[in-house]
């Protein structure tokens, strides 16, 4: 058994690496997302995290796509009970369907419900942050859809640490449920994003961080050698890495992973699980096999020597 960390106050506990869903009905097929969430599940990895907008980017897709098959699996495993859940809301879904006003939160939870096919989402959150609309508006909209039990706590994704800062001061002020999760990127090759104002206010607040993109758009597995290797869905994302700091990285983590007997990918889990204010990064898999680097990412230890060689390279 994995062992469970508690998101910030919510009460809500998750294994120590979410499994993202933002490869459902984009790299991985219904079929593969099916076989991947029943190994998920099967090892302990309980949690999924997704996004209303998801898949949207893609031609030909509207958004909901990952939450539909997820919303599927649910149904057909009957398994909602042992599943934590978390989407998002906030980016343009079309037809003027964006932002965080109290009338878009409402109307968009009640469209993730039904692709979801659950009555509950667990974790709700803000994608991104949308300064035209008040924080006591999101807020206190947020705040009844807990008490209408639609949702079970609140996080936010991709706030900067004033705006954050102030969220929790509206939240306090006001008698409102807060955010207890911040969603970030945050890896060994962008970490400019997280430390510093942001990772102190989130330890200091108690607030859990499940940060994105934990593997680089997988350029931390080490699948990517070469330039010429970034090719694919996730090619141009990858292709930024593939500079200096981004071979030191993977020497590194080469070096490290041979002697201490994982790989890149676990190491590199690892390594951002060890960062203060870290509750679970988030890990996607399109194959049941990248889910074993998931599971062995979760109970790795790195030592003083990897540590610190990781810190170095990837500074």
């Amino acid at each position: 058994m994995l062992p469970m960390r508690e998101l910030g106050r919510s009460g809500i506990k998750i294994p120590p690496v979410v499994l993202g869903g933002n490869v459902f009905g984009w790299t991985a097929d219904t079929a593969a997302s099916f076989r991947v969430l029943d190994a998920a599940l099967e090892r302990g990895l309980k949690a999924i995290d997704t996004a209303d907008v998801y898949s949207r980017w893609l031609p030909g897709h509207t958004g909901g796509e990952s939450e539909a098959i997820i919303g599927v699996w649910l149904k057909e495993r009957q398994n909602r009970d042992k599943v934590i859940i978390a989407t998002k809301v906030g980016l343009d879904m079309g037809n003027g369907k964006e932002g965080l006003s109290r009338a878009r939160i409402f109307q968009a939870v009640d469209e993730s419900l039904i692709r979801l096919q659950t009555d509950y989402i667990d974790l709700y959150q803000a994608h991104r942050d949308k300064p035209a609309t008040k924080l006591e508006e999101t807020l206190g909209a947020f705040n009844d859809l807990i008490k209408a039990g639609k949702i079970r706590a609140i996080g936010a994704s991709n706030y900067t640490a004033k705006r954050l800062a102030e969220a929790l001061s509206v939240s306090k002020a006001h008698g409102l449920a807060r955010f207890e999760s911040l969603q970030p990127l945050y890896n060994l090759m962008e970490r400019k994003e997280y430390e510093g104002a942001l990772q102190d206010l989130c330890v200091a607040e108690g607030i859990g961080v499940i940060n994105y993109y934990a593997l680089a758009a997988g350029f931390l597995t080490g699948k990517y050698r070469k330039l010429e290797d970034a090719a694919g869905a996730r090619g141009g994302t990858v292709r930024a890495y593939c500079n200096e700091t981004g071979w030191d990285v993977l020497a590194a983590l080469d070096k490290h992973a041979a002697r201490l007997g994982g790989t890149p990918a676990q190491l590199a889990l690892a390594w951002v699980l060890a960062q203060p204010g870290i509750a679970a990064p988030i890990a996607s898999a399109t194959k049941v096999e990248q889910l074993d680097d998931l599971v062995k990412a979760a109970t790795l230890k790195l030592d003083a020597a990897a540590l610190a060689d990781l810190d170095v390279a990837s500074a």
